[in-house]
């Protein structure tokens, strides 16, 4: 990927992220004083909107990975990394459905589907994401210090 591709997947799932765990707390896990509020905190519907408007973003760069990193990846003869890239890719089409369904249907029932279906979707997409990167900066530096220690041991023959 590019450095800005890479950046924008980072910079919109943070934001899609944060505002739904944000929101999630706010709606479902505070309590508000005033019986006659619908909301729970006054800053509730921003943050939702900032969730519904980032969300689109991520399903683009989505896109762009799956261009040119997802694609390489699987058809490159690597493993490295591949368990926790494919799990969060895996969980993305029931993180977006879902996401979209909740906030159309009108069924008590499905309304309840659709909300399990997008938190566990998403906690797992969440988790094999960081897990991802938290990998990728191992790699990375695992491939630096062998770099190093090359360098040094022809230095020193």
């Amino acid at each position: 990927m590019k450095r800005w591709e890479t950046r924008l997947f980072h910079v919109s799932t943070i934001s899609v992220s944060v505002s739904g765990i944000v929101y999630f707390w706010m709606k479902y896990l505070m309590k508000n004083d005033d019986p006659f509020s619908v909301l729970n905190h006054p800053w509730q519907p921003g943050v939702f909107s900032l969730h519904v408007i980032s969300a689109p973003a991520l399903v683009f760069v989505v896109g762009l990975a799956v261009q040119s990193h997802i694609r390489a990846k699987l058809t490159s003869g690597g493993r490295s990394n591949r368990r926790s890239g494919v799990a969060s890719m895996l969980t993305l089409p029931l993180m977006i459905v879902s996401g979209y369904f909740l906030q159309v249907v009108v069924s008590p029932f499905l309304t309840q589907v659709m909300l399990v279906l997008h938190l566990s979707s998403a906690t797992v997409f969440v988790a094999t994401y960081g897990a991802h990167q938290i990998v990728t900066l191992r790699l990375r530096k695992s491939l630096r210090e062998r770099a190093r220690r090359s360098v040094s041991g022809r230095q020193l023959a």
